[in-house]
């Protein structure tokens, strides 16, 4: 089904899950057509049919396109006919050229079908008209180029059938022979093609296998679509042709009618991937609607086409089989390394046959038609077996193959999902018949297979397959016959000895799983453990493992069950190691390999005996089942769940992950934990987690083992688990071990399965683990031991009922010494006294005889199984003689092995096994036959383990049981010895017998355990424990040592994440106590100060900023634009702002006297951040040499200077000197002095007329000039050049001082916009602006200022008048037009260093008057001329000396607005106006100075930094309000000083746009975004690029501008360099962040690097889409655009992003 964004958008969606995949191949919308969709389902204008009485077209006016289109149609098919030539020729490209020139034509056709229901009706007359055909297709007699043109095109159609006009006549003469499975003709190739002869002439149909033949327009435009290999742009019309009825009908029809023409051209294609999605473009359209499949069915035999391709297709590769008998193998299987199948080119083909099979009305027709069920089942039967693996026992393979992917893909595509297809179709009763029938032709194809590869009952060594498609169709139908339709299982199952031969292979998988995790593949490569991960993985489990086990089980179900479990331990090549004895001989493995085989050995038998996947679980708790093991592995996304959830692979299953119950389910399993930030910055998505109640009750060990693919996830879970444990306080020692989980009853069907668990076998192999874990022999482990006690209790929970024939049996008992019955229950006290054992001449247990039992008790290590002749001979009569021949001989090799127990010497020794294949392992005759003493029950071995466990003499006292009935539930969670307790609870509460025989071994005082001398491995083991004891001691030390070290580092190390925690005082406070500063280097680890000749550096990085440049006046941030309507406006932002003051400035006074009157830096300034951690300079140029020298691939460019911090790998580019230390006269020049201000003032002129110090040329002055060079070097030149004469020392100046000015003012902006929360810098060891004070003032200082043109003097002395300037030269800038801060800085930096405080609060005072008058100045413009004069004549502030200053100022000032002002607002506004300088003032006296920043509520900010700078006297004055005027400090009279700075704006034009200057900023803000991302994606995926005018492949968005650039558009190149890099250096100063609209993620480009951040958009859980593959809803997560907007202004995506690349200008 496919809708268009239209019919989508207008659609209810609610609570509805769905995905958004965005087809760029056009096609028909199905929205309104209610047989592809249900039509509550149909969008609003559908459900109201405003389509249907739409009046119909008037004739005439439809003439001219009837008689005009049939010739234009006819004319695109001539072209086409002309200029195909066939692929064998040198034509290739000449097909695409032959397109392009058609192109307009083809367009012309598409524009038409856009234009409506009329004109798509006329052009379905004119392709579907036959007689139209007729009379233009062939040409007229006397047109030579018609006819040549028609003979093109029937020597083209002449191959257009399945099988070449050749073929045909090479196999005419072999028709004949068809049938004939059995050819004497052995080689491959002729196998594959006497098959084909058979197919082919088997099929009904004939005209499958013939030419075409066209009897209208449409079929030919069709047939030349598939010859040119479908181009995109007639597949494009033919699809927008679709809403037409009739149409849709005939081209159906067509399609089919070409079907196999269109395969058969895909298999020869070089571009299969395109065509196979045009080709599925085309028929999913067609084919989702059920009865024009039906119809096609029907009338075309389109199952007949599509089973008939399939086989032509597969036969084209077929390769003989090497399973089994190589020599002699009729089977013939696909060959995985070919072309078709590793590139998936039938994909097209299954995925239609699929489409079709959801029909319910076309599966049931496959289902009964019986000559094609037998089809298929040879078609499945060329994968079984395929791609076989061969272990490699010598060297390790030469060339690793990977065609195992092609094999899996195969299975899945081709076999398993249309099996899955027709199973959705057979879940009533009515269905049986279909079932029945399926399932006979499984067991007849199989039992066809096992003759061709001639397999009787023992498998060739060392081979493997993963595909057995015949057991697993077998298996399934099985399964849905019982489930489902209510069917008698016996009825549907084979003889025994088929059942047998059907056990075999899929048995030999599971022991190769084994094999291959105990690496005993390991020469195949890597590429076997892929197989074995496939196999369990979520896409392929619930097709392969599944059904195999589900196989085993009913096969268990069903056999003899000490044949099957023999069969078992045959399979895993343990037999030999299940012997008592404490040494044994075996030679199919090696020592380290028998552990991991035991062990999985026992683990397939727990999950054989336990798995209820098929065995009567319903669909909701396998869910539930699925998803807790999946949880308990690791926290999940909501998507990645729904991946690892097997889900049957058809659509319309039933249970689909995210359906409602998968919801429900979810919710009622798992707690969401919404998605978080961690410390580095790494984000994370929206998890799910199990609830506590599952981990208590739910988690299934072995339903995690079935489903991990990695074996770690095993531990993961059981990590987890401990973890819950020890948290919730059940089980708080040691490890616990995988909690036991009740089953869900057995289906009546498979009753016979508990069989297993109650058979001798299996209670021998049980009594001979228990009695050697015991012993401590050798490969024994805890996972052993857990899984035997897991059968043991699986065995107590499923009692089977007594067979009535026990009771006839009594007298055979006593000749089975081991046990007396098959119960467990019974068996469980039975004690053993004596067992034979077959052991080499030099094992303990021979010199034994010779000695007293006694001494050897701890030594004897060792292993049993089982002889039960008789009860074969028993059951004689019940099995055929050929069955029984075969179980007894099973067993009977079985027993060879393993030991036989007798009381009776007599019976030890038996008759030799007749099997010419099978030689026993351990025959040689150095084995000698011994009798071991035992005396041991099952019971009796537990008790003795749980001592040992314990570690405890008599852990069990006597009256145990008692205890325990008292707390029944303490059993649940807990390591071994809970284990063990809760099997010998439930064996003593369901017999009497077991819990006498406990109670008498609880009561008996046991000997010790350890053996009665000190054995040599005794010594050992003390030896091992001490050295333990000593390696942990090593091991705390280690660590404290460590923890030492890592808290000293993180006490100096920065700590990027919080930029506002506090921390020690700046670098200047702790001088003041020392006599010098000493900094630690990082790289040679040596502490000392920085001196003149070995300076010392602080890590920097400087980067571009322009984050001041876009603060805005409003503190909303502005919206992104979603519609044409909408617009952003940058003009109003801080960096325009200053940049329009400047200009304007410029064009009035002194070039040299602007640059000194502002700030730039807003735009492109420079940043500096430091880690806080020093080196020597010498040191980081060696450093520097040693990452040049590196070939490691980094993220970063050593020759631009970038490195990552030695100690803390902060990213670096740079290194700022630290000022050698100062002596402790340096206290004075913080102390504050009591002298006048007017001396003050004197002092200050005087200092500044000195001449500037130029340092003497030393290592430090040379660093520090290469410091200022790299500061320039960091920013474009555009944002350093202001003045008029580009590059001149003006320019260098307003740029050096700026520079301060940016690093002051961001860090106003990271302490949110004022000093009220008080504190230290972000953290005092992290900033670096002393030392960045201190090198540009040593650079500032080689400028001197003219004393004519000294702002200092115009600011504290009333000048005489001077009239000496020439006309031509502009004035300088007017005092009340300078920018306070500006000056402020200006001042610092020029004069000696370093500055004594009393003249720096000098300097801050004198300016505060000045920016008080500039504030009443911008006041007083913005007055109406009413309320100048009632302020000029009122005598309301008469305490304050300003009304008169007021009155001076209003008399030349104009009118701006009209509004009412009161004493209050006016002095608010005031306060507001000067408070952007006090908060610089006062940040500048923190760092030169080291002061402390008092934090103070908001409303007082404006005292607080009054007082701080000691403008006003610090003793508080809660009672009266605040005056801004009291902080002025005059050395002259006030009112000339005012005039004189009045007077040099009076007559100047513009002088109100000057004078009112906001300096105001609201923080810095990325744009709004929509909550939806649907929003931004509709707008923007469609729109054109405003510079290229084309719609880009990859559009993007900038979060600061909102400008829409192109991603590596080439278009869109300037200078070489992409758009968006441009863009990035334009309005960022090289750091851009974009987000990729048609990948909802976000990429940041910083300089010559790029990274991705990630998405700010995530679905309803909490999870980003990107690339937006899944199709799912996405919302804003604010969180998540509030870090990155953090980011952004404070400069750290350098340090928390850690994945960068270089970009090389092509974003």
């Amino acid at each position: 089904m496919s809708l268009c964004a239209e019919c989508f958008n207008n659609g209810d969606h609610t609570g509805h899950d769905f995905n958004m995949f965005r087809s760029q191949a056009g096609g028909a919308c199905d929205c309104g057509d209610s047989n592809v969709m249900r039509e509550t389902g149909f969008c609003r204008r559908h459900r109201l049919r405003t389509g249907e009485n739409v009046p119909s077209v008037p004739r005439d006016l439809l003439l001219m396109s009837e008689m005009v289109l049939p010739r234009f149609i006819i004319c695109i098919i001539q072209y086409l006919r002309d200029g195909y030539t066939e692929p064998d020729t040198s034509a290739e490209r000449d097909l695409q050229k032959v397109l392009q020139q058609l192109e307009p034509q083809i367009t012309f056709l598409e524009e038409l079908t856009k234009m409506g229901g009329a004109m798509r009706t006329v052009l379905t007359k004119i392709l579907t008209n036959q007689q139209t055909f007729k009379d233009l297709s062939m040409g007229q007699e006397e047109n030579v180029f018609a006819k040549k043109n028609y003979e093109n095109y029937l020597s083209a159609l002449k191959n257009s059938g399945l099988v070449s006009v050749e073929e045909k006549a090479q196999t005419g003469a072999a028709e004949p022979t068809r049938g004939s499975e059995t050819g004497e003709d052995q080689d491959g190739q002729s196998i594959g093609q006497r098959k084909r002869v058979k197919l082919s002439s088997s099929t009904k149909d004939p005209s499958i296998m013939d030419s075409l033949k066209h009897k209208c327009f449409l079929e030919e435009l069709l047939f030349w679509t598939i010859k040119y290999e479908f181009p995109q742009k007639m597949v494009t019309f033919l699809l927008n042709m679709l809403p037409d009825q009739d149409y849709k009908i005939t081209f159906t029809k067509t399609f089919v009618q070409h079907y196999a023409f269109i395969m058969k051209t895909l298999m020869k294609s070089q571009e299969s991937d395109t065509m196979s999605n045009r080709i599925v473009h085309i028929s999913v359209q067609l084919f989702s609607n059920e009865d024009l499949a039906r119809h096609v069915t029907e009338e075309c035999q389109l199952l007949d086409i599509m089973v008939t391709v399939l086989l032509y297709m597969m036969e084209s590769c077929l390769i003989k089989s090497e399973l089994q008998d190589e020599e002699n193998s009729r089977h013939v299987v696909v060959n995985c390394s070919e072309a078709l199948l590793k590139n998936n080119t039938y994909w097209p083909l299954v995925s239609d046959f699929i489409n079709i099979l959801s029909h319910q009305s076309v599966a049931k027709k496959f289902l009964e038609d019986h000559s094609l069920l037998m089809l298929w089942m040879s078609f499945v039967s060329f994968f079984q077996g395929m791609n076989l693996n061969k272990r490699e026992l010598s060297e390790h393979v030469e060339f690793e193959s990977q065609t195992y992917y092609a094999a899996f893909a195969a299975e899945l595509e081709a076999c398993a999902q249309p099996m899955w297809g027709l199973l959705t179709h057979c879940k009533v009763k009515e269905t049986q018949e279909y079932t029945k029938t399926v399932v006979r032709y499984c067991l007849e194809t199989l039992q066809i297979w096992f003759d061709a590869i001639g397999f009787v009952d023992e498998l060739a060594p060392n081979q493997v397959t993963f595909h057995l498609p015949l057991h697993r169709y077998y298996a399934m139908f099985l399964s849905k016959a019982v489930k489902c339709q209510g069917l008698d299982l016996e009825s549907l199952l084979p003889d025994q000895e088929m059942l047998m031969r059907i056990m075999v292979h899929p048995l030999q998988i599971q022991a190769s799983l084994s094999e291959i995790h105990s690496n005993m593949w390991v020469r195949n490569g890597l590429q076997i453990k892929g197989q074995a991960m496939t196999y369990v993985q979520s896409h392929f489990c619930n097709s392969m493992i599944d059904p195999d086990i589900f196989l085993l089980q009913v096969c268990a179900s069903r056999l003899d069950p000490d044949y099957f479990i023999s069969s078992v331990f045959e399979r895993f090549k343990v037999v030999d190691l299940l012997t008592m004895a404490s040494v044994h001989q075996n030679t199919a493995l090696d020592g380290e390999q028998e552990r991991p085989m035991l062990e999985g050995a026992l683990t397939f038998l727990v999950i054989l005996s336990s798995l209820r996947i098929h065995l009567g679980m319903a669909d909701d708790e396998i869910l539930r089942a699925e998803m807790v093991s999946q949880l308990c592995m690791n926290d999940r996304t909501h998507s990645s769940l729904l991946d690892l959830i097997p889900e049957n692979p058809n659509p319309k299953s039933g249970i689909v992950p995210g359906s409602c119950s998968f919801e429900e389910m979810l919710s009622a399993v798992a707690d969401f934990k919404a998605p978080v930030f961690e410390l580095g910055g790494s984000m994370q998505q929206g998890m799910y987690t199990p609830k506590a109640e599952v981990w208590e009750k739910e988690f299934d060990p072995i339903m995690v083992i079935l489903r991990t693919v990695y074996r770690r996830d095993v531990q993961s879970a059981m990590d987890r688990y401990s973890a819950f444990l020890k948290q919730s306080g059940m089980h708080t020692t040691g490890n616990p071990w995988p909690p036991y989980k009740e089953r869900t009853p057995l289906h009546p069907c498979y009753k016979g399965l508990d069989r297993l668990l109650h058979c001798k076998t299996l209670h021998i192999v049980i009594f001979t683990l228990l009695y050697k874990i015991w012993l401590d022999h050798s490969n024994m482990s805890e996972h052993v031991l857990c899984m035997v006690l897991y059968l043991i209790e699986l065995g107590l929970d499923n009692q089977v009922e007594e067979d009535k024939g026990d009771e006839v049996r009594p007298s055979e008992h006593c000749h089975d010494s081991w046990f007396p019955g098959t119960n467990l229950l019974s068996n469980l006290h039975h004690v053993i006294n004596y067992v034979r054992v077959r052991v080499p001449e030099t094992a303990p247990e021979v010199k034994r005889e010779r000695e007293p039992p006694a001494s050897t008790s701890a030594e004897a290590s060792n292993f049993g199984q089982n002889s039960r002749r008789l009860t074969g001979n028993w059951r004689e009569n019940v099995r055929e003689a050929q069955v029984f021949s075969l179980v007894a001989e099973r067993r009977r090799k079985f027993q060879e092995i393993i030991n036989r127990s007798s009381t009776e010497a007599s019976q030890a020794v038996r008759p030799k096994s007749s099997s010419t294949r099978w030689v026993p392992p351990g025959t040689p005759p150095q084995l000698v036959t011994e009798i071991l003493e035992i005396h041991e029950s099952m019971l009796s071995l537990l008790i003795k383990l749980h001592q040992k466990l314990s570690a405890k003499q008599n852990s069990l006292s006597a009256t145990w049981l008692e205890d325990m009935d008292a707390n029944p539930n303490r059993h649940a969670h807990g390591d071994g010895i809970t284990a063990i307790e809760r099997i010998l609870t439930k064996a003593a509460t369901r017999s009497h017998q077991s819990k006498r025989s406990i109670q008498e071994i609880c009561g008996k005082v046991f000997p010790p355990v350890a053996p009665k001398k000190n054995s040599p491995t005794a010594k050992k083991t003390m030896d091992k424990e001490e050295r333990r004891q000593r390696a942990r001691e090593r091991q705390q030390k280690l660590l404290a040592e460590f923890a030492s070290r890592q808290k000293s580092f993180m006490e100096t190390a920065m700590d990027v994440e919080s930029p506002d925690t506090e921390a020690a005082m700046d670098l200047g406070a702790s001088e003041v106590k020392e006599s010098e500063v000493l900094y630690d280097c990082v790289i040679c680890g040596q502490s000392g100060p920085s001196t003149e000749d070995r300076p010392t550096g602080l890590v920097v990085l400087l980067q571009a900023s322009s984050v001041l440049g876009h603060r805005c006046k409003s503190d909303e941030a502005k919206k992104l634009p979603t519609t044409d309507e909408e617009r952003i406006y940058p003009a109003d932002t801080c960096g325009a702002a200053h940049d329009v003051r400047l200009a304007l400035m410029q064009s009035f006074f002194k070039d040299s006297s602007c640059l000194q009157s502002v700030s730039i830096g807003w735009d492109g300034g420079v940043y500096v951040q430091t880690c806080g951690h020093t080196l020597h300079i010498d040191c980081h140029k060696s450093y520097m040499e040693s990452l040049r020298n590196d070939q490691v691939m980094q993220g970063f460019s050593v020759d631009k200077g970038e490195f990552t911090c030695p100690l803390c790998r902060q990213f670096a580019n740079s290194v700022l000197p630290c000022r050698p230390g100062r002596s402790t006269e340096v206290v004075s020049w913080h102390m504050p002095s009591n002298k006048k201000t007017s001396v003050l003032v004197k002092e200050v002129e005087d200092l500044q007329e000195q001449l500037g110090f130029f340092p003497t040329e030393s290592n430090l002055s040379k660093e520090m000039e290469l410091v200022i060079k790299d500061i320039k070097n960091t920013t474009q030149r555009k944002y350093m050049d202001y003045g008029k004469n580009p590059g001149s020392p003006d320019n260098d100046f307003l740029f050096m001082y700026s520079v301060a000015r940016t690093n002051l003012e961001l860090e106003l902006v990271h302490r949110g916009g004022n000093l009220c929360s008080g504190g230290a810098s972000g953290a005092a060891k992290r900033s670096c602006l002393n030392q960045l004070f201190h090198v540009l003032a040593m650079h500032m200082r080689l400028y001197s200022i003219d004393s004519a043109y000294n702002p200092w003097t115009r600011l504290t002395q009333v000048a005489p008048s001077r009239d000496n300037c020439l006309d031509d030269e502009r004035p300088d800038v007017p005092m009340l037009f300078r920018d306070c801060p500006s000056l402020l800085i200006i001042f610092v930096l020029t004069m000696p260093q370093p500055l004594r405080k009393e003249h720096f609060i000098c300097l801050v005072r004198m300016l505060y008057n000045l920016q008080y008058t500039q504030a009443l100045a911008a006041l007083s413009a913005k007055f109406s001329p009413e309320e100048r004069q009632a302020w000029s004549t009122s005598g309301t502030l008469k305490k304050c000396p300003f009304n008169t200053i007021c009155a001076l100022l209003l008399c030349f000032l104009s009118q701006l607005s009209s509004s009412v002002w009161s004493p209050q607002s006016i002095e608010y506004s005031l306060q507001q106006f000067c408070l952007p300088y006090l908060r610089l003032s006062c940040l500048l006296q923190h760092h030169l100075y080291g002061d402390n920043l008092s934090g103070c509520p908001e409303e007082e900010e404006f005292s607080g930094l009054a007082g701080c700078l000691g403008l006003l006297d610090p003793a508080p004055q809660p009672s009266n309000p605040m005056y801004s005027a009291s902080c002025l400090d005059w050395t002259v009279s006030a009112f000339d000083l005012m005039s004189q700075w009045c007077s040099e704006v009076t007559g100047l034009a513009d002088t109100q746009t000057l004078l009112v200057q906001d300096l105001q900023w609201a923080s810095p803000h990325l744009l709004h975004l929509p909550d939806n991302y649907n929003t931004i994606f509709q707008y923007y995926h469609k729109k054109a690029c405003t510079a290229c005018k084309k719609v880009p492949k990859d559009p993007a968005l900038c979060l600061v501008c909102g400008t829409f650039v192109c991603l590596k558009g080439l278009c869109c190149k300037q200078h070489g360099i992409c758009e968006c890099v441009w863009h990035s250096q334009h309005c960022g100063a090289a750091t851009g962040i974009f987000l990729l609209i048609n990948a909802s993620v976000i990429i940041i480009i910083r300089g010559h690097r790029f990274c991705l951040w990630g998405s700010v958009y995530l679905d309803a859980h909490g999870e980003e889409d990107r690339d937006l593959r899944r199709g799912k809803p996405l919302f804003l997560c604010v969180e998540r655009y509030r870090v990155l907007e953090q980011q952004w202004v404070s400069h750290t995506f350098d340090h928390i992003n850690k994945r960068w690349g270089p970009h090389y200008n092509g974003l």
